[in-house]
This record gives structure tokens, sequence and C-alpha cells, in this order.
């Protein structure tokens, strides 16, 4: 089976290039896991540089150029957004500096190398007695790091320290007191291809590993030592070489070379591994590592000491002890994939029985009798935590177990506390789905495998598709060699990619901050800013970028304006890299080019200037995360700070060239008789031909209000079915006292359409654009009051799914059983809740929440006294 599935890899990692990430979710209608969900590749990118710490700089400012003390306020890649020590919370002197080319020391420094160190002239005029506060800075022990700040390794993340040709040591799968060394062949975003000293000249299947930096079997050089370890190659290599050879091996890994900064990285945040109360011959129930696709018994094989024992995977078939180390591998007491007895029963899930288990069906009380063994208790593992980003249909990239060279694409098929199982994209042969921990150091996010130049398996096409899809391709787009290419040409190109994600990191950008406190504007809804992640990132670029402007678009009170402000102006490029997003409203499609930049180096001023289009607070988004007070103090001025125009709302020109704020003298040249004339036309051939859509250019010259949605619908609608309406419902509030224009009359052979009445919404649920409901509505009848036999308090899940059945909202029935509500949960939702738990649209949403709302209103009523 595993031949058969790495034919298929290799088969399908040819089509790698024509996958893209972003058209793959929107024919399949996935999401991605969130990128904050994978804690392992947001610790890989940091650089040690952390908000709060202490480090001197050097005043340029001053003649004699002395230093002060600064404090790291936020960082964004090698850049660094510093406060002079003795501004407390004044955030007007802040400044950005170049980690790599700025004069930047550990506290203390100046006076170990008889600098100068002087206050500035504002800290000067704040504090008279700037010396004590020097004092006090040098006092506390929250200085950056020396070893970060020296030359050769500023700026360099734990990705870039462990480069290829270094030297790391490999503690064993079985015994933890046996240690090897083995040098980093490639490391591809941390993720580190190992070749085991020794092994020189070998093939790489029993030679080399795959393992993540953060693994904890990884150690620097000279850890053996330091912890009495043995040094013994594993027990499958010993047959490879003589004896004396390894000995001579042995001495190698004595004289290797030790580095401080990745011995510091290793032992930087390294957790504590607790004691454990597990004893030998203690039955308890786990996934095998080397194959995770059932949950098993197993049995405490051997206990090494209070930290570390041996589970094996219990096996009925009469095995050769020899063979035991395949299905044995070592545990502490948090170590994921070990669970208590009765814990698949309790989950619902299926618990294999071991082979040659004799019986139709497994059961842990006659199978513990019959192997005279006993449980593992409950207390001896840890409390499971459920709280992370993983959901059912979700897409992301995860590495085949099986053969860890190959990287797919993987779909979430199952969720059960911690656990996630996901099958993989791309075999030819169906393979059954793996068992994972959320925290697993073998699954990334969506684009991981660009971002870092490796190949990703993606899921195999159709023949018909595939031949449709070359069909339109672009000569210029770079493709990989046909299957015909020989061996060494596929080499070159996968060390090509290895080249290029080693150099990828200028391409990486930081974590994107929403600060919802900061002014929105006249586009942004400031309800819905609220609403989003914290964050976005960190990660390639263009994708974290396009992820924020598709947030902040359908965070809009209307969607396709936002689309309007921010597509590219063909007058003024940004020189970056342009990706269609799009925008739907009142039914309509829209798309437009965005100018997106792919440099980390620019993200910073292309949030600013994207905040300044929507005129809004420039640190509204970006990389700085705003806490409480905004620098730009935007909490207090009005609503036109930010604005480009001045005046009556009436003289702004929405008509002007895309992503242009300028040229407004051209915009109210001969206003009205155009704009009368535009509409009339526009009217006339909406009911010639219900397909036809005005094709005059977006940047002419056009009046304000009721022609904005036109303007839209000229230069970005895809479908122009609500054209018709969306002219009567936008003109009639803005035409005011301007006499309306008379529509030419229609052709008898397309009658008018009779317009559908709108309802009243309920004030609960109101929209952004906060309409009062129109008096000419007709009266709507009061709901059936609910009454209810016992109280909602006391319902179980299956009660609550019961109710929910009765209702116009039976289909949505299924997702209350699956998130375990029960009567006390029921009554603790609302609208917010219901959108993000249960990923419902706004209509679907309010009709559950008008349900819940009947539960309440009647709980109250007949229970509450």
């Amino acid at each position: 089976m595993s031949q058969e599935l790495l034919e298929s890899d290799r088969d399908s990692a040819q089509d790698a290039s024509d996958f893209n990430w972003d058209e793959y979710l929107e024919e399949t209608g996935a999401v991605s896991v969130p990128h904050h969900a994978f804690k392992h590749v947001d610790q890989g990118l940091q650089t040690g540089l952390t908000p709060g710490m202490k480090l001197e700089v050097c005043v340029r400012a001053e003649a004699d150029s002395p230093y002060w003390v600064a404090n790291i306020i936020t960082t964004c890649g090698q850049l660094l957004l510093l406060r002079y020590e003795g501004y407390r919370e004044d955030r007007r002197a802040d400044f950005w500096c170049d980690l790599m080319t700025a004069d930047l020391h550990p506290l203390g420094w100046s006076r170990q190398h008889g600098k100068t160190i002087r206050a500035p002239e504002g800290v000067r005029e704040k504090h008279q007695d700037w010396e004590a506060l020097l004092e006090k800075a040098l006092a506390e022990q929250c200085s950056a790091p020396a070893n970060l700040l020296e030359l050769s390794q500023r700026g360099r993340d734990p990705v870039e320290l462990l480069c290829a040709g270094c030297y790391v040591e490999l503690q064993d799968s079985v015994d933890p007191g046996l240690v090897w060394a083995a040098e980093v062949e490639e490391n591809v975003g941390g993720r580190l291809k190992l070749r085991l000293l020794g092994t020189e000249g070998l093939p790489d299947t029993p030679a080399t590993l795959w393992l993540f930096y953060l693994h904890p079997r990884l150690h620097p050089p000279g850890w053996a030592k330091e912890h009495g370890c043995t040094l013994r190659p594993p027990s499958d290599l010993l047959a490879l070489r003589t004896e004396a050879e390894w000995e001579e091996v042995r001495l190698r890994i004595s004289d290797l070379p030790q580095d401080d900064a990745v011995t510091a990285e290793f032992r930087k945040d390294e957790p504590a591994i607790a004691a454990h109360c597990f004893k030998e011959g203690m039955k308890l129930e786990a996934v095998d590592p080397a194959a995770p696709i059932s949950i098993r018994p197993a049995t405490v094989a051997k206990v090494f000491n209070e930290q570390y024992f041996l589970v094996k995977m219990d096996d009925l078939c009469g095995i050769d002890e020899s063979d035991c180390s395949a299905r044995s591998f070592l545990c502490h007491r948090d170590s994921p994939g070990i669970f208590p007895t009765q814990w698949s029963l309790k989950n619902g899930l299926t618990l294999s029985p071991p082979p040659g288990y004799q019986g139709a069906d497994f059961d842990w009380a006659d199978y513990l009798k019959k192997c005279e063994a006993e449980a593992a208790p409950q207390h001896c593992f840890p409390t499971e935590q459920c709280e992370h980003g993983f959901k059912v249909a979700m897409k992301l990239e995860a590495i085949n177990l099986l053969s860890p060279e190959n990287i797919h694409v993987a779909t979430v098929t199952k969720v059960q506390g911690q656990y996630v199982w996901i099958s993989l994209e791309g075999l030819k042969q169906p393979m059954p789905e793996l068992i994972v921990h959320v925290d697993s150091l073998d699954i990334f996010p969506v684009s991981w495998c660009e971002t870092n130049g490796y190949p990703l398996i993606s899921p195999i096409k159709p023949p018909v598709e595939k031949e449709r899809k070359i069909a339109v391709v672009q000569p210029e787009k770079p493709r990989n060699p046909p299957k015909s290419s020989s061996p060494d040409t596929v080499k070159q190109q996968m060390a090509h990619h290895s080249e290029t994600g080693q150099s990828n990191r200028k391409y990486c950008c930081p974590k994107i901050y929403f600060n919802h406190r900061c002014f929105s504007g006249p586009y942004l809804n400031k309800g819905r800013i609220a609403e989003l992640p914290q964050f976005i990132g960190p990660g390639n670029c263009v994708l974290v970028l396009k992820e924020v402007l598709g947030l902040l678009i359908n965070s809009a009170y209307k969607p396709s304006r936002v689309l309007r402000e921010l597509q590219l102006d063909q007058e003024s490029r940004w020189q970056g890299h342009g990706e269609t997003l799009k925008a739907k409203y009142k039914g309509k499609s829209y798309r437009a080019t965005v100018e997106i930049v792919r440099t980390v180096d620019r993200v910073a001023d292309f949030c600013r200037k994207t905040c300044i289009k929507l005129e809004c607070c420039p640190n509204l988004f970006g990389p700085r995360m705003v806490l409480e007070h905004c620098s730009e103090n935007c909490s207090v001025l009005t609503k036109t700070k930010y604005t480009y125009y001045s005046g009556k709302k009436k003289t702004k020109r929405v008509g002007r060239p895309p992503g242009g704020h300028t040229n407004l003298e051209g915009g109210v040249k001969r206003r009205g008789r155009r704009r009368k004339r535009r509409k009339q036309l526009f009217v006339h051939k909406k009911r010639r031909s219900s397909a036809s859509v005005d094709n005059t250019p977006a940047g002419s010259p056009q009046g304000s209000g009721e022609e904005e949605d036109l303007d839209e619908d000229d230069s970005l609608s895809d479908s122009g079915s609500e054209l018709q309406d969306d002219l009567q419902e936008d003109s009639e509030p803005s035409l005011g006292k301007s006499q309306p224009t008379t529509p030419s009359p229609s052709p008898p052979a397309t009658p008018r359409p009779t317009r559908r009445k709108r309802k009243p919404r309920s004030p609960s649920f109101s929209d952004d654009e906060n309409r009062p409901p129109s008096p000419k509505t007709s009266k709507i009848e009061p709901p059936q009051k609910l009454c209810l036999e016992t109280s909602p308090l006391e319902w179980s899940v299956t009660d609550v799914v019961r109710f929910i059945r009765t209702t116009d909202c039976a289909p949505l029935a299924r997702i209350f059983l699956d998130q375990e509500i029960d009567g006390q949960a029921l009554l603790l939702l609302n609208l917010p809740t219901v959108q993000e738990c249960m990923d419902l649209k706004l209509g679907p949403a309010i009709k559950l929440c008008h349900h819940i709302e009947r539960v309440k209103l009647a709980f109250y009523q007949q229970f509450a006294t």
C-alpha cells in the first residue's frame, strides 16, 4: 500500500504549480483553519525580541550621538517600534528602526564601553532628574538578550539559526537514555531533514528523517554529555558499520562545535516534563505514532524513571520480541495520543481490537480480566483543554506520516476534544484518516508550502478538467517539468525550492492587528470591525493582506463601495502584486483588481495608505496593536478628520478615477444635465434588456448620492439582475429637493416586474443602514404564543433538538446535536454567538434567534417566578 501511495504522490506532485489555494477554497466552498491555530509555525517566526524588552539606542538627533534606554513597543519582522524611556504612555515620539542597521545594544553596554549615555531633549524636559530614571531602568531585569543584538545573530529567527550543515542531538524514540547526533541537510520553514552521523552515502530511507525543530527529541550538541546519556546509534543502523567505525563517529560527535545561539534557542521556553504515576503493566488506549489511523489497546511496557515510560501497542498474534520496538514509543505524562480505557466509548469513537483478538466486539472488562492487568487510572492523564480553531470541513496542509517527505492538501473530517481526523488529498489509492493532536508539529496552515518553497501534493483532478485548464494557461506562466523529466532535473528543482525557501523571509508578513477602538470612517461598520479576529498572520505577505482586505470589505456598510476605493489605479501603481478581490452587496457580485505589496518592509506603509483611502484612522489596522489610546487621538476628533473633502457631503464626487482622491474640480462640471441624461439612458437600457449593463467608463464625471450604485455596477458588477431595484431604492432618500427624472416609457414586449415589498425588520436584528420602517408597510400579525411543558433549564440536548425540529429551522438541528447544546446553553445564545459558532449566514441566524427569543420569553413568563 505504501509503495502505491508514494507513486501516486510523485505523480500528483507534478501538478503542484497549477494549484491555487484561493481558487480551491472558492470551488469547494470551504474555509481554512485559522493561522493562529498552528502555534509552532508562529513561534518559528519570532526573532526573540518581544514588546516590553528594553535596550540602548543611539540618539542621533543630539550633537554628540549619546545613547539612551528605549522600550520595544511592537515588532514587525526586522523592524522595531521603540519609545524612549521617560515618555511613558506618550506615543508622539515613537519611532521605527531597522534591527539590521540600527545602533542597538543591551542595557549596560554604554557604561561598559565608556560611551555617553544621556536622555534626549524631550525626556529632559519631562524629567529634570533623568539620571534617577536611568538608574531605575538599568536595575530592571528586562533587557533584550545580548546574543540577539550581536550583528551575526540580529534578526535571525529560530528557523534561520538551524541552517543546513549544523548539528543536533537526537534522543532515541524508545530509550530516553540513548542519544545520537544528526546533521541538518535541509531546513524548510523549521522542518528539518536530518541525516544521522555515520550514514553518509547510505540511502535516505534508514539514514534520514524529518522532524520539526521544536520536536522534544531534538537537543543542541553537548546535551547528552550534560544529562549523562549514552551515545549509541539507533538499533536498525548498528549492522551497517563495525563497532570500530561507530567508535570513530562517537569521537566526532564529542568534538562537535557548540553554537551558543542554537543552545539558547533550544532551551528557550522548553516545557518542563511533569512526573507521571504510571506503573508497568497498566492498560490504556493509544494511537500508534507510526501509523496513526486508529485507536487501539496498549500497555505500559517499561517505566524508565519518574518522567519517561514506554508504551507498546498490544498484539495477540505472538510476534517476536525483536519486533516490539516497531510498535513501541516513548511517552511522558503529557504526551499526545494516549488515553484512559473507555475513552473511545465515552466519546462515541471506534476502538480497534488488537491483532489476534478473538471475539465479535471488544470489551475492556473481559480484556483486562483475560490479561490479568489493571487499567491506568484517570488521574494519570492530563486534563483536556478544548479551545482551538479546528472545525469540520476546514482545510489545511498535513504531512503524510506514512511518507514524511510528502505534504498534502488535507481536510478536517472529525473533531473530538483535542484531536482531529484529517483526510489527505492527492492519493490514487484510498487511505484511512489520520488522527493528530491540534498541537501536532505535522500540520500547517494553508499556503505554508508556497511560502517556504516546498512542493504541495494537491487533489487529483479529473482528466477533462485537467485538459480544460491546460487550454487556458498563459504561455508565460512558469510550469513544472513534465513527467518525463529526468531525476536530475527534479532534484535541481527541489534544490531551487529549498534555496527560495531560505530567502522567503522578506515575504513573510507579521501579524496585522484590527484596532477596533480607532475611528472606522464613513465606509466601515464599527460593530463589524469589533467582531473581527484580533489579528491575521503571520504568513505570506500577499495572502495575509488579501485576507485582511477581504475582512474589511465584508465589514463595510456597502462592500462594493469599499472595493471601489481599493481597486487599482493604473496611473499610480504600487509596483506590488495584483490580486482580484470580490464583494457581494444586495444580491450582486463585484470584483476588482487591488494592488498588494509583497515584502515585509512595505507592509506598514501599505496598511497606513489603505486606511487613508478608506478615510479612517491610519491605525485602524496594521502591524501595530493599539491597546487603549491611539497615537492619532482619533477618539476625540470629528468624523471629518480623515476625509479628503470639505463642506457638505453632497459635493463629494464618487465617479472619480478608482483609487484617486484628487481632481475634484472635474467632478462638478456640467453636473445636472449630464447626470440626468445618463440616468435616463441607464433606465432605458435596463428595461430593454435585463442582461445589458451601462458601459460608461468608471472615471466619467458623476453626481453624488443616487449615482453611487450606478458607478459601482458599471465598473465592478458581475451580475446585473437587481440593477433596477437598486436604482429605485438608492435614489429615493437622496434626491431631496431636486426634481425627479421622468424615465422613458418601456417597450411593451418587456413589462416592468412588480417590486416586492420589504418586510419591516425586528429592531433587535436591524441592519447597519438604520433605516426607519416605512409607515406604509402592512401590519404583521404577532406570532402565536409559545407554551412550554417543562422548563428549558431542564432540557437535555435531545429535547433541544426535538424543539428545533418543530420550527422552520429543522435543518439546523444537527448543529445543536453536534455542539451538545442543552437547555441552559440554548438560553445563553444570541445573534453574534450563533453567527460565529454555528457559521451561519445572517438570514438563517436571524430566523433561529427568533425561535430562541420565543423560548426565552416563554421561560420568563412561565417559569421565572
